[in-house]
C-alpha cells in the first residue's frame, strides 16, 4: 500500500488554520473518496485522549518554559504513535492544525527556550519524521487579535506562550512567537 500524506497547517492564532484547513478537507476528502482512502484530522497540541489532557495542562496550568516544551513532545510522541503513523501506513492523508514549527515558534520564539534543545528533543521523540507540507498563514498580530475577538481569554495561548512564572505580557509572546520560524526571518527549517 502507498503511504499516505502528511499536511501541517501553521501560524499564530486567528491567522484562518482551522478554517482553511476545513476547507481544504473537504476538496481533498472528495479527491481521494474512490480510493478508499480517508483523510483524518488531528491537531496539536492533542489528538489523542493522552494529547487532549496535556493541552489542558498547557493551557490551563502555570509552569516553567522546560516543563512546557516537554509536555509538548510527550504529547506529540503520543500522537505520532496512536493517530499520525498507524494512519500513514494506512495510506490515509493526516491534516493536522499544528505540528512542530509551532513548538519552534511558541516555545522557542516565543517562550525563548534554545533553538538546539528543541532540535535534540524534535530528534529524538520525530527520529527525522517531519510533515510531507506544511502551509503557513501569516497574519499581522492585530489581524489576528481582530478576529479572536480583541482581549478575549485564551488570546494566542496555542500553546500557552504566556503563561508560568517567567513569562512576558500576552502580547509580546504573541509577537515573539510570530519572530520564531514564521516571518521575522527566513526560515531555517526546508521541506
Amino acid at each position: 500500500m502507498v503511504r499516505g500524506r502528511f499536511i501541517t497547517f501553521e501560524g499564530i492564532d486567528g491567522a484562518g488554520k482551522t478554517t482553511h484547513l476545513a476547507w481544504f478537507r473537504q476538496r481533498l476528502d472528495d479527491k481521494i473518496a474512490a480510493t478508499g482512502r480517508s483523510v483524518v484530522i488531528t491537531r496539536e497540541p492533542g489528538g489523542t485522549t493522552l494529547g487532549e489532557s496535556l493541552r489542558d495542562l498547557l493551557l490551563n496550568q502555570p509552569m516553567d518554559r522546560e516543563t512546557e516544551a516537554l509536555l509538548m513532545f510527550a504529547a506529540r510522541r503520543e500522537h505520532l504513535a496512536q493517530i499520525i503513523e498507524p494512519a500513514l501506513a494506512r495510506g490515509d492523508w493526516v491534516l493536522s492544525d499544528r505540528f512542530s514549527d509551532a513548538t519552534f515558534a511558541y516555545q522557542g520564539g516565543g517562550r525563548g527556550l534554545p533553538r538546539d534543545k528543541l532540535e535534540a528533543l524534535e530528534r529524538w521523540v520525530q527520529g527525522g519524521f517531519q510533515p510531507d507540507l506544511t502551509v503557513l498563514f501569516d497574519v499581522p498580530t492585530n489581524v489576528a487579535s481582530e478576529r479572536r475577538g480583541a482581549g478575549s481569554a485564551g488570546s494566542c495561548t496555542t500553546p500557552a506562550p504566556a503563561r508560568g512564572p517567567a513569562a512576558d505580557s500576552t502580547s509580546t509572546a504573541c509577537t515573539r512567537s510570530r519572530c520564531g520560524p514564521w516571518a521575522c526571518s527566513p526560515p531555517q527549517r526546508s521541506r
